[in-house]
């Protein structure tokens, strides 16, 4: 995959106010740090009850059920969100996402209070996955707009920092709701419940710090293909290689995303037995890394698509990944044990920061103005077709495991397999990102 790149379209206002200065991007990074930390705390917290459903005959790893229900929506709805996105304005997009959160962490906060009293059935899983799915419908119509915003409200040269910036601070989210979750374990969930509620209502409030800005497309008019990918937007992808390749590359680096999230707490919980607490540290080390590495990756990006920072991330999250798959020996769980491995996978977390970066700043900064919030809806739309996908691999690589008595750490090398092939076949150049009209 060889990218010939010009120079990006520029859609922001070049008189927009320096960052730290500007009451919206402070309202959206603390709607988009709400918001993460309650979708990673609750959904932590679920992981966490389906990674040992008791079953006849013992228990079941349900995660992959999690990740599938979570995941389906954005396949469903990413193509009206991105409609919807460009056609009624983003920040009204934002807002009502957030109020619908408000509505759903109750109905979780209800299932925790069961769970609390009675622990995991089968009956449970059910209805904490239709929670779930709700979940990831609010998440659907949020994606666009947060992101595709952005163009909107800042400067083009000033995308990498923000970027930077909001991704750290996002994963800083994820750092602690991943990390509080085993907290509220076994007797908590109910106060887990609750404060998931109070979560929702302040990330509503701070969304109305962000300034509205006009619709990029108000006479769009809807057709069938907007609940998939547009006419427009197909057409700019087939006329685009540079584009459609970094898609590509996205879609693969979430469905490895994915699988390291499920198997980084199978490590903890199954291969290393520790408790929900420990195992949730595990996660939050990886989110500790990918703060680390966004904040490099933004500095060294400055105002150009930087493919240095790209590749080595992506190398740096192959050899990381190899690193956490081998058994110990002489009765050790695992090579590494848990204190090598917390150690490792802020390592790894560093170089997915490295890579997810500028690979976002290109998705958003590339198209035109009156298609980034339907090219935003197609990025999400191809992300979690790639975490469905992860879903299944993962279900696969589980039954390969107990197939050959293989620990269940090997699941990082089979990720690592899939990331290796995009590391030698995507080779983007660097492209410019300027300030100016679009």
């Amino acid at each position: 995959m060889s990218d010939n790149s010009g120079a990006l379209n520029e859609g922001s206002d070049a008189v927009s106010p320096p960052l730290w200065r500007d009451r919206s991007f402070i309202g959206m990074t603390a709607t988009q740090f709400l918001g993460a930390f309650n979708d990673n705390l609750f959904k932590q917290a679920l992981l966490l009850l389906f990674v040992a459903v008791p079953v006849a005959g013992g228990t079941r790893d349900l995660q992959w059920l999690g990740t599938l229900v979570f995941s389906v929506p954005f396949i469903l709805f990413s193509g009206y969100a991105g409609f919807l996105s460009d056609r009624s304005g983003k920040r009204t997009v934002i807002y009502l996402s957030k109020v619908a959160e408000i509505v759903i962490m109750a109905m979780g906060a209800l299932l925790f209070v069961l769970c609390a009293r009675q622990g995991i059935t089968p009956l449970l899983v059910a209805l904490l996955s239709i929670v779930l799915f709700c979940m990831g419908s609010q998440s659907a119509f949020f994606g666009p707009g947060k992101y595709g915003i952005l163009p909107e409200l800042f400067r083009e040269r000033d995308l990498p920092q923000a970027n930077g910036i909001i991704l750290m601070t996002t994963f800083l989210a994820i750092i602690f709701g991943s990390a509080l979750a085993g907290l509220f374990f076994p007797n908590l969930l109910w106060a887990l419940g609750v404060f998931c509620i109070l979560v929702a209502i302040a990330g509503t409030g701070t969304s109305l710090l962000v300034r509205p800005v006009p619709p990029s497309a108000p006479g769009l008019k809807f057709e069938a293909t907007t609940l998939w990918i547009s006419r427009e937007t197909r057409k700019m992808l087939r006329e685009d290689r540079p584009l459609l390749n970094a898609l590509l590359a996205s879609s693969v680096f979430w469905l490895a995303a994915a699988m390291v999230q499920m198997a980084v707490i199978a490590l903890g919980k199954l291969q290393l037995q520790e408790n929900e607490f420990w195992t949730s540290l595990l996660t939050a080390a990886v989110s500790i890394g990918i703060a680390i590495g966004s904040v490099i990756a933004g500095a060294a990006s400055k105002n150009r698509f930087n493919t240095r920072v790209l590749k080595t991330g992506l190398w740096g999250l192959v050899v990381f990944l190899l690193l956490m798959a081998p058994q110990g020996w002489d009765g050790r769980p695992h090579l590494l044990g848990y204190w090598g491995s917390l150690v490792a996978l802020i390592l790894l977390g560093m170089f997915t920061g490295m890579f997810a970066v500028p690979l976002q700043v290109f998705l958003q900064s590339r198209p035109p103005a009156g298609e980034k919030g339907r090219m935003i809806a197609t990025m999400n739309l191809c992300n979690w077709i790639g975490i469905t996908m992860s879903a299944g691999l993962y279900w696969a690589s589980g039954r390969i495991l107990v197939l050959f008595a293989w620990p269940s750490s090997y699941t990082f090398a089979f990720t690592a397999s899939l990331l290796l092939v995009v590391a030698v076949l995507y080779r983007p150049k660097d492209t410019p990102l300027m300030d100016g009209a679009a």
